[in-house]
């Protein structure tokens, strides 16, 4: 079982690609995923995402509490960096 940082962790560096690139539907789905097991397994439905120079925080609501989890940016932004390089290998299949 992924803990809820992990998820987090997966969860936004997967919207950072969809921010970047909204018709990316693999992107899109795999966000949805991780909104889900978010959503269903730990109770959060909106995290709040800021960012600053050099990391990501997101900021929950886990049993009434607020909690704020910080992300270095170099690592959230790695697979967007990697897709903005190679876009070759990340074509976009759109819904049928």
């Amino acid at each position: 079982m992924m803990s809820l940082q992990d998820k987090l962790y997966n969860w936004l560096t997967i919207k950072v690609v969809v921010d970047a690139r909204p018709e990316d539907t693999a992107a899109r789905d795999t966000m949805n995923m991780f909104e889900q097991l978010l959503a269903n397994e730990n109770g959060i439905q909106s995290p709040e995402v800021t960012m600053d120079e050099d990391m990501y925080y997101v900021e929950v609501d886990t049993n009434e509490k607020q909690k704020t989890y910080r992300f270095p940016r170099e690592l959230i932004e790695v697979m967007l960096d990697q897709i903005s390089n190679e876009p070759e290998k990340y074509v976009n299949y759109p819904d049928k």
